[in-house]
């Protein structure tokens, strides 16, 4: 009698679970948003390096006035010799950079220049693609050659043709192009990765920038479970090196991709927990669309509630028909609202570029509240109906 009464209603059980559907479908698509995108930006920073830890210049403070971050000349070529002798890191290098216009010839672009070793590439996740890498003797002795990203050849050379062995100038500094990067795309700060030519160490500090201070230095834990030892004893080396006393502050900044991993993770989760958030308004919208719904319902059969009752149906089964009707309505629109919600999530992901994660757990979620939505709201109205008074009822009109 539930599902007949069901089926001759049809529209009306339509709308009805439209709530439902809805609400499942957004448990599970902004539940997969939330982990894509976490997991979007969890990548995009491991894109930036291995177990990276970055040390830079600190604040400089002349006659009281501080330079403010990044503003000192304190980290030098020696700091990072110190560091090499760390057993808790893999890798040490300097990095200098600037920006520059390069001149190919029939095109120039304006991009970042990076001098280095080529252990900061293994630092920051960089491989050569085609052609070769400079060497150390090369990053020392000063050697003009470079390597350019993916975007610097697209500008200067086009898609399809190889700079292998062409010169390009930088600040009228003639270099030879020995190899291109593969590409990396955008970090978790939306920086073009592949907007770089980078150097040999000593060119571009002495022959480009004219200077020997450094901007940074890069440095590779042994693992990741090493790093937040190895900041530390980084911290221990630097301020040996400065001879800063207990009592001064640090005149440079140790960085993490903990750090930065911590900071894209919190913000996710709050999205992640938002998102969550209105997909459970939605499905209580849903619920309270059924309460609804089974009221009127009630109402409308009252005199044939009077009728079952006062020929022997006890007031169980009037509760377990209108029951069951509420449940056959939130569990079919819990099923609708699965497939909906994972073609919403795949939609979603494709346009995004994410990959796309739906968590069995997100599933089983809304499923649950689905059912749990139509037992609560559907709990009261069947409980009205087993109520009725069957000669009250038999009144009705």
């Amino acid at each position: 009698m539930a599902f007949q009464s069901l089926i001759s209603n049809k529209m009306r059980a339509m709308l009805t679970m439209l709530g439902i559907i809805i609400g499942v479908g957004s448990v599970i698509t902004l539940t997969a948003i939330g982990q894509g995108a976490s997991k979007a930006v969890t990548d995009r920073i491991s894109s930036m390096g291995t177990n990276m830890i970055q040390i830079d210049q600190g604040p400089s403070n002349f006659g009281g006035i501080s330079s403010g971050s990044g503003g000192g000349n304190h980290v030098t070529e020696k700091d990072a010799d110190a560091l090499r002798r760390s057993p808790l890191l893999s890798a040490v290098a300097p990095w200098v950079d600037t920006r520059a216009q390069v001149l190919a010839p029939s095109a120039n672009w304006s991009t970042r220049i990076g001098g280095t070793t080529p252990d900061c590439l293994k630092i920051r996740n960089y491989s050569v693609e085609t052609g070769s890498l400079f060497t150390d003797e090369d990053a020392a002795s000063g050697k003009k050659v470079c390597i350019l990203g993916k975007t610097v050849v697209t500008h200067l050379f086009g898609e399809d043709v190889s700079p292998l062995g062409a010169t390009i100038r930088i600040k009228q500094v003639p270099f030879i192009v020995i190899g291109v990067l593969k590409e990396k795309g955008s970090n978790s700060f939306g920086q073009d990765q592949d907007d770089i030519i980078i150097g040999p160490f000593a060119t571009v500090q002495k022959k480009l920038m004219g200077t020997t201070r450094l901007d940074d230095i890069f440095a590779s834990a042994v693992n990741e479970n090493a790093t937040p030892a190895a900041i530390a004893d980084i911290t221990r080396i630097m301020r040996e090196q400065h001879r800063l006393l207990p009592e001064n502050d640090n005149d440079f900044r140790v960085r993490s991709q903990i750090e930065m991993a911590a900071t894209a993770q919190q913000s996710t989760d709050t999205l992640s927990l938002l998102l969550r958030s209105a997909a459970i308004i939605a499905l209580l919208v849903g619920g309270i669309g059924i309460m609804n719904i089974m009221l009127v319902s009630v109402t409308e059969r009252t005199r044939e509630i009077g009728i079952r009752k006062s020929i022997g149906a006890k007031s169980f089964n009037i509760l377990f028909q209108f029951l069951t009707e509420a449940l056959t309505l939130s569990l079919i629109g819990g099923i609708i609202g699965v497939f909906g919600g994972f073609l919403a999530s795949y939609i979603v992901s494709n346009q995004n570029g994410w990959t796309l994660i739906i968590s069995p757990s997100a599933v089983i979620l809304a499923f649950s509240a689905a059912t749990a939505v139509g037992l609560f709201f559907g709990w009261y109205p069947a409980y009205k109906a087993a109520q009725l008074n069957p000669i009250e009822a038999l009144r009705q009109e």
